[in-house]
C-alpha cells in the first residue's frame, strides 16, 4: 500500500504548474547538487551533502552507489536506515505527476537493506530492514523485513 499525499488539479495537468507545488530555485538547486553527486566517487562527501544540504535522513555506513538519482523536487521525503547500499543508477521518487493530480509520499529503507542497480522505488514505500531488491527492479508496492524483491512486475519472497 502506498501512502500518498494527493493534490487535485482543476485545470491543466499539474506538471504544466510544477513550481505551484515546489520552488522553482529549490528545484534547480536540488537539481544541480543531485547531477553533481551522481559522479562524485568519495561516498563520504557525497554522504554528507545528500544529508546536510538536501536534507535526506541517512543512516550511518549508508552508501549511494554512481549515478544514483534521488527525487530532485522533494529529496527531504527520503529515509534510509543505516548499512545499506543503493545501487548503481536507482532512481528515488517521492513525487508523481498524473494528469489529474500531483502527488507524494514519503519513501523510507530499513536497515541493512541492499537495492540492487537500476531499481526504481516509487513514491509513498517502505522498503523494510535487511531487504535485498534484485536489480531492475520496479517497487511499487511495500516489502516487509527479511524479503527478497525481484523482477517487474514486483514479486516478493520471504527469507527465513
Amino acid at each position: 500500500m502506498r501512502r500518498l499525499k494527493t493534490i487535485q488539479s482543476n485545470d491543466t495537468n499539474p506538471l504544466w504548474h510544477m513550481y505551484r507545488y515546489v520552488r522553482g530555485i529549490k528545484v534547480f538547486k536540488q537539481t544541480v547538487v543531485i547531477e553533481i553527486c551522481r559522479y562524485l566517487p568519495q561516498l563520504k562527501i557525497k554522504h554528507w551533502i545528500y544529508k546536510h544540504i538536501l536534507k535526506m535522513n541517512i543512516g550511518t555506513n549508508t552508501a549511494f552507489a554512481f549515478k544514483v538519482v534521488p527525487d530532485i523536487l522533494r529529496p527531504e521525503l527520503i529515509t534510509v536506515g543505516k548499512n545499506c547500499v543503493i545501487g548503481y543508477n536507482t532512481t528515488i521518487l517521492t513525487h508523481e505527476f498524473l494528469v489529474e493530480a500531483y502527488r507524494t509520499g514519503q519513501v523510507v529503507i530499513g536497515d541493512n537493506t541492499l537495492i540492487g542497480a537500476n531499481v526504481t522505488i516509487l513514491a509513498g514505500v517502505k522498503i523494510g530492514s535487511n531487504v535485498k531488491v534484485g536489480a531492475g527492479t520496479v517497487v511499487s508496492k511495500d516489502v516487509p523485513d527479511n524479503a527478497v524483491a525481484y523482477g517487474n512486475p514486483m514479486q516478493l519472497k520471504t527469507m527465513n
